[in-house]
């Protein structure tokens, strides 16, 4: 095959080697992996259909804030949506996803033409091709201005770069928002502070995001407006304040502005300031910012897939990491300290917020890991920090606790980072809290809503007040599974484990032989009347039985033989893509149409709701059953056709790197179906090569030189120069460095990983 190495365009594009193969372009040689990345991917969504509910996220890896252009409205939880043609402000936030919205927003707009304080009246046109946009920084030109804007970030910091044209009221509009705020501003050191304290989510204490902005460029005048109403102040604090900063500009004058923020003060705010950006010019924070994602982007490097491949993989992976964000700052003495969400007051130690568990325990974590197991001890160490000041392990925090979603996903979480090996941090104490949170329901979803009746029944009942009672019965034994693996790992008395192992098999209780369907059960053991698998019903949550039958991470061998065997599990599984995508069964009557529902419609996958979490681990369990090559065919389809890395990349909400991670495991070839396992269950992977550079110094790598668009089968696989038949790998024997080959081909191998032996760990297998 004729191959031409178009290397003006790797130069031109600062990406690496680019191959031209039979019409597509394949990446052959990795460079600046940042540049494949579109911050855009997934946000052209809306409230009836998610495309990813993503916005553009300018920021740092886990940093505390990220910049966003606001297009939405003031409080909107669809602060950037990519249809929309004006922008009102540049925003601070630290948004998990429309649906919980944001907390300690503030915005910044550059303006001429005139005082224009409203939000509307300071909008201005802009196109998307005139928008350029990268992790570390973002470029617009704002048409009503005539001004262009970038901005450049650090963890807790960002610089602004202003290009005014010839104006004798250029302006800059800070808006604290709405529901308590304050500005001072202060002429003699061009400088601006104030605070925001709105927020969407739980009870927070002494909630207060302080700012503090310098300008470089006098100021010809202040103003300080109650929401629209002008005041003589020059310190004003009020349900909603903003300030205008007015100056006489030149033609292409550039202003610059330093912004820092912080949950503790306003002088730690100025400490953030100082430490994170000093005197160093916008360019240089550019070039910093490009470096730092460079680094941790290119910790995996994906070499040998197509140029869409490659831009989506690293898409994914760009947006895995900003949740969870931390919440913590360094103060004075070069020691973490946070403001804690459960007392209100300044506390010492690490604290992360931002993120559901009920999404990312799945693959984001076990991610974390493996990939970065140095921000997962962080993370660990503020679990700890959440259930001593707050009495419980959050479930979803925004940034503390949130009344949302449901299970006691939090054990998996913290299983599954000291399984994966872990170390430095009380370990016990956690094992205390998820103990505590499996016999009690805490505030706002943490703990175990239902947990008297499950300890009593072994499930929760759909005939009580707990509501979603198979999907709760289902996480709470997986939940209850972790526990077990912890404890056990932490050498607890044996009688203490074997009770969460007995229950970790709670599943079997709602498991339907007539139907071979997860069922609501009543207190009185019958299964409810009236049962429909299509209906999104009480007893689920955003699904049905289709997608929540397959909810035994832990136990998949259980299922199979609780399904009749292999032949009849696989054909279980293939009729999830063949049922056809109703919601509820002819006859039955239909809830009320949720995104989610029409999100799965669409995607013509039959049963298949990929863009929502309980069903995505489904496409690996053919590997249970002795039929990986199964698995292999609809991973790729789905990577295929369900991902791209365009504004409608996605099948449904991103959901704080869940969807993404599932991408970026796949494309690496195997999958962490039970998280509080050390176990991934593979299927093919997507590249020719692909190599992760661990943080213990070692690495692993994956050649498939084979892969492509036909080849999409394993024939043959090696670790190590030794012949590999099974149907999983170990996280042990990851994180030791390997090399793994594997030869592809376009026809099934019907052969290789069919045997008991090959297949990946089930709890009912366990001696």
């Amino acid at each position: 095959m004729k191959k031409v190495l178009l290397n003006f365009l790797a130069l031109g594009l600062g990406l690496g080697a680019i191959t031209l193969q039979a019409n597509a372009q394949f990446v052959s040689h990795l460079q600046n992996p940042v540049d494949y990345v579109n911050p855009l991917m997934g946000t052209d969504s809306k409230f009836e259909l998610s495309n990813g509910n993503t916005y553009p996220a300018i920021g740092m890896p886990w940093g505390m804030n990220m910049w966003t252009p606001q297009t939405g409205e003031m409080g909107s939880g669809w602060q950037y949506t990519y249809g929309a043609d004006k922008i009102r402000g540049f925003k601070q936030t630290h948004q998990p996803s429309p649906w919980m919205n944001d907390y300690g927003q503030f915005a910044i707009m550059p303006t001429t033409g005139g005082v224009k304080v409203d939000q509307k009246a300071r909008a201005s046109w802009f196109s998307h091709k005139a928008e350029t946009v990268k992790p570390y920084y973002y470029k617009v030109f704002l048409a009503d201005a005539n001004v262009t804007t970038e901005l450049t970030p650090t963890e807790r910091t960002a610089q602004f770069q202003i290009t005014y044209p010839k104006s004798d009221s250029a302006a800059l509009v800070i808006d604290a928002f709405d529901k308590g705020s304050y500005i001072k501003v202060i002429p003699a050191e061009r400088k601006i502070v104030g605070y925001t304290s709105r927020y969407s989510r739980g009870k927070l204490k002494n909630f207060k995001n302080y700012f503090v902005i310098y300008l470089d460029k006098p100021f010809d005048f202040s103003q300080l407006y109650d929401n629209e109403t002008l005041t003589d102040e020059k310190s004003l604090k009020a349900d909603h304040v903003l300030a205008v900063i007015g100056f006489k500009t030149t033609q292409g004058e550039k202003i610059h502005a330093r912004v820092a923020s912080s949950f503790i003060s306003e002088a730690q705010a100025e400490l953030n300031l100082k430490r994170e950006q000093g005197s160093k010019g916008f360019d240089q924070m550019v070039t910093e910012g490009r470096k730092i994602w460079n680094d941790k982007l290119g910790r995996i490097k994906a070499e040998g897939g197509t140029v869409d491949q490659t831009r989506t993989f690293y898409s994914c992976l760009y947006r895995m990491m900003f949740f969870p964000n931390k919440l913590y700052e360094i103060n004075a003495e070069g020691k973490p300290v946070h403001w804690s969400p459960y007392t209100g007051e300044v506390k010492p130690g690490y604290m992360f917020g931002g993120t559901g568990f009920w999404d990312t325990f799945r693959a984001l974590y076990p991610f974390l890991s493996l990939a970065f197991p140095d921000v997962n001890k962080e993370m660990q160490q503020g679990l700890i920090n959440d259930y001593k000041e707050g009495g419980w392990l959050p479930e979803w925090s925004s940034p503390g606790y949130s009344n949302i979603m449901l299970g006691q996903n939090s054990a998996s979480v913290v299983a599954g980072a000291y399984l994966k090996g872990i170390r430095g941090y009380d370990i016990n104490t956690l094992y205390d809290a998820v103990v505590h949170g499996a016999h009690s329901k805490g505030p706002e979803a943490s703990g175990r809503v239902g947990f008297e009746d499950y300890d009593k029944y072994g499930y929760v009942p759909s005939d009580t007040k707990a509501g979603h009672s198979v999907a709760r019965t289902l996480e709470y034994a997986y939940d209850d599974y972790a526990i077990y693996r912890l404890g056990k790992a932490l050498g607890k008395p044996k009688a203490e484990t074997d009770l969460y192992r007995k229950r970790a098999l709670n599943y079997k209780h709602v498991f339907d032989a007539s139907t071979n369907f997860m069922r609501g059960k009543n207190t009185d053991g019958s299964f409810i009347a009236d049962f429909d698998p299509y209906s999104w019903s009480r007893d689920f949550i955003e699904g049905n039985s289709w997608h929540y039958t397959w909810s035994v991470f832990q136990d998949v061998q259980g299922l199979i033989d609780l399904m009749g065997g292999n032949k009849f599990f696989i054909q279980k599984l293939d009729s999830v893509f063949s049922a056809p995508p109703l919601f509820a069964a002819p006859g039955h009557k239909s809830r009320g149409m949720i995104h989610e529902m029409r999100e799965m419609q669409v995607m013509n996958m039959g049963q298949y709701a990929h863009g929502n979490q309980p069903i995505q681990h489904m496409i690996y369990l053919y590997s249970y059953a002795g039929a990986p090559w199964k698995a292999q065919y609809w991973v790729r389809e789905a990577m295929n056709r369900l991902y791209k890395a365009t504004p409608d990349g996605y099948c449904g909400d991103e959901d704080n790197g869940q969807t993404s991670a599932w991408y970026v495991f796949s494309a690496m070839g195997f999958y962490p179906v039970c998280p509080a396992s050390t176990q991934y269950t593979l299927g093919a992977p997507l590249f020719k090569k692909m190599t992760v550079q661990l943080e213990n110094g070692k690495t692993f790598v994956i050649n498939a030189p084979d892969n492509s668009k036909e080849n999409r089968y394993i024939e043959s696989m090696t670790v190590n120069g030794k012949a590999y038949s099974k149907d999983f790998i170990t996280h042990k024997d990851l994180l030791n460095g390997a090399v793994i080959n594997v030869k592809m081909g376009s026809q099934p191998n019907k052969n290789r990983g069919v045997k008991a032996s090959d297949r990946p760990f089930s709890l009912s297998l366990e001696q």
